[in-house]
């Protein structure tokens, strides 16, 4: 059971030195998400049912074609998750990410992101598990904490 519940959901924290609002901008915005997403430009309104979608660096592909569950501002995003970059991921039952950000003192926040819903899309849960959320979570601190990316794209 306990592996089972492993592969489901992912719960992924950080800590970073930011407000509230420049780490939902940086979940929100292009030109945020493109120097820390592996190059992907979020469009999104943040609105409740509508889309928010991730394009590839140069705008020629649809990588992730997502829908606005819950939306919180700057608080909590929660959205459908499918990859459509590969086909063997884009084949698979839609998953789902909530974003939790966390006003903490000492002027950081907490962030946390869960994937879970991952029973259908089990090369998703392993495409993302260790390395992918926390590759991008890790550059979202760096760029928000230095202003630099942690990986030039």
């Amino acid at each position: 059971m306990a592996t089972a519940q492993r592969t489901t959901t992912q719960v992924y924290q950080i800590f970073i030195k930011a407000t509230p609002q420049a780490i939902w901008d940086a979940i929100t915005k292009p030109e945020f998400t493109a120097r820390y997403f592996f190059g992907a430009q979020v469009e999104t309104t943040a609105e409740v049912s509508s889309p928010l979608r991730y394009h590839s660096p140069d705008g020629s592909s649809l990588w992730g074609d997502e829908t606005v569950l819950e939306s919180d501002p700057p608080r909590r995003l929660v959205v459908t998750w499918r990859s459509l970059y590969d086909p063997a991921l884009a084949a698979e039952e839609p998953s789902q990410v909530s974003w939790e950000i966390e006003a903490q003192d000492g002027g950081f926040c907490k962030l946390t992101v869960v994937h879970d819903q991952l029973e259908g899309a089990p090369k998703t849960a392993a495409n993302v598990a260790g390395g992918g959320w926390m590759m991008a979570l890790s550059g979202m601190k760096t760029l928000l904490e230095t202003g630099t990316p942690l990986v030039q794209t």
